[in-house]
């Protein structure tokens, strides 16, 4: 990995933990703690929600929050901030161009100290907890935090240094809402344009990646794998290709798969905005359909969600979920596929009602009911993944071996269970190592759809 500014740390990989399952039970979100708000301006939500953890991923993909607006960089040695409004000291300045570099200034006069003060570990809890606080109020916060010196050293510091606590999962709230501070911060870091480039250089995200492996349900693990959705959610949201293809390399859609399967309503909304995001890229289309095991595994995950909002509806949810499918269509062999394996409940009336006032919804289920078609009533369907759940997908022309992989006949939880997280194959066909080839057949998975290497898979004719 490359060294990380003046802090000294160079590593490279972060370290995958695997932490213990243990009950099924969905988390409610009250009083997350004081970065609860992080995911919401991660991928556009209103600052002001940052109290009501509830509402946080309503605006999910809204307008850019102050995170996303690029911010002038600064010059910290001799702490003069440049202004959109102005020069400081240019001949000619208007009043208010004054004004605006003074408040300027003042901000950067405050927020100096604090940062200096992480690399001292006797104060670094209370500056964290007050960064975080004040995040949306410090334009060039992610550019100080990111050349002043030792200060990401100490963020990743904190970051690992609950990594025992990981497994078994002996995670506290206090451990946790202080590493969630400092994610809040890196988030920062993750969403403004002169520093996203070099913090995905650095590999950066991947410290976050054994918490996004971790499956207690226990509210500080929760808490924690949201916070580091929201991480990578600041990344996905600049639709930038270098990250989707970090992203991709890294395999972070086994990570997302298992949390749109497991994980809390909130966190499956973000973990599957990240899916659609990178489904919107062309390379990441490619790369899903480039095996039917790969897009098995992602059409799979995505019914038994459908199957769950049945009886515990979601609007939110539910959007992201059909845009997923809407381009997945976009590839003329999945859409093939998806004509047997769209789930029933898409097909018939059972979620008008909730999606009465969310006309964006309504158009994309109609538009992808009109591009997948009718189901082939003379194919010969063999039992869905999910435990035969109605509306889970067929798997009829996947390879035995990978319908084994992929959990039929196994309940919800099997499709994801066996997908690698450190950078080998996994059962789901995804793995880094593949991606240059993704890269290579983007342009023939267009026409031809997928890859034919998958012989008896839904690239076969």
């Amino acid at each position: 990995m490359s060294n990380i500014n003046n802090g000294g740390i160079s590593s490279a990989s972060a370290p995958i933990s695997n932490s213990a399952s243990n009950n099924n039970t969905i988390l409610s979100f009250g009083s997350l703690g004081p970065a609860s708000g992080l995911t919401s301006s991660a991928i556009g939500g209103d600052a002001t929600q940052q109290q009501h953890p509830q509402n946080q991923t309503i605006g999910i993909i809204g307008g850019g929050g102050s995170n996303s607006r690029p911010a002038t960089p600064s010059r910290i040695g001799d702490g003069v901030v440049g202004s959109s409004t102005g020069t400081p000291g240019a001949a000619g300045s208007t009043p208010s161009t004054s004004a605006g570099n003074n408040t300027n200034n003042q901000g950067v006069e405050e927020l100096l100290p604090l940062v200096m003060q992480l690399t001292n570990p006797d104060q670094r809890e209370g500056v964290l907890l007050e960064l975080s606080k004040k995040r949306e109020s410090f334009s060039d916060l992610a550019p100080v935090l990111w050349h002043s010196f030792g200060t990401v050293a100490a963020l990743l510091q904190e970051i690992v240094s609950i990594y025992p606590l990981l497994s078994p999962p002996n995670l506290t709230a206090h451990c946790s809402n202080r590493v969630c501070n400092a994610l809040a911060l890196l988030q920062c870091v993750a969403s403004h344009p002169e520093t996203r480039g070099l913090f995905l250089a650095a590999h950066v995200p991947l410290y976050l990646y054994p918490f996004l492996n971790t499956s207690s349900k226990n509210r500080p693990f929760e808490y924690l794998r949201l916070t580091s959705l929201g991480v990578v959610g600041a990344l996905v949201k600049m639709d930038d290709s270098d990250v989707i293809n970090f992203l991709l390399q890294t395999e972070i859609i086994p990570l997302c798969l298992r949390i749109m399967e497991t994980g809390s309503e909130l966190s499956k909304t973000v973990a599957t905005f990240i899916v659609q995001k990178i489904l919107l890229d062309e390379i990441g289309l490619s790369y899903i359909c480039a095996t039917a095991e790969r897009f098995y595994a992602v059409s799979t995950v995505l019914s038994n969600m459908v199957s769950v909002l049945i009886h515990q509806p979601s609007v939110r949810l539910l959007k992201h979920i059909v845009r997923c499918y809407l381009r997945l269509s976009d590839n003329s062999r999945a859409r093939e596929a998806l004509r047997q394996s769209l789930p029933g409940s898409l097909r018939d009336e059972t979620f008008n009602t909730i999606l009465t006032d969310d006309a964006t919804v309504k158009k994309w289920l109609m538009q992808l009911l009109n591009v997948v078609g009718p189901p082939n009533l003379a194919a010969v369907p063999i039992p869905s993944a999910g435990g035969g759940n109605p509306g889970a997908p067929s798997l009829s022309g996947l390879p035995s071996a990978a319908a084994g992989a992929l959990g039929t006949g196994s309940g919800s939880g099997a499709v994801v269970s066996q997908l690698s997280v450190g950078g080998s194959l996994g059962v789901g066909g995804f793995g880094g190592a593949n991606l240059a080839s993704a890269q290579q057949q983007q342009s023939a998975v267009g026409s031809s759809g997928m890859n034919q290497g998958s012989s008896s898979g839904i690239g076969s004719s």
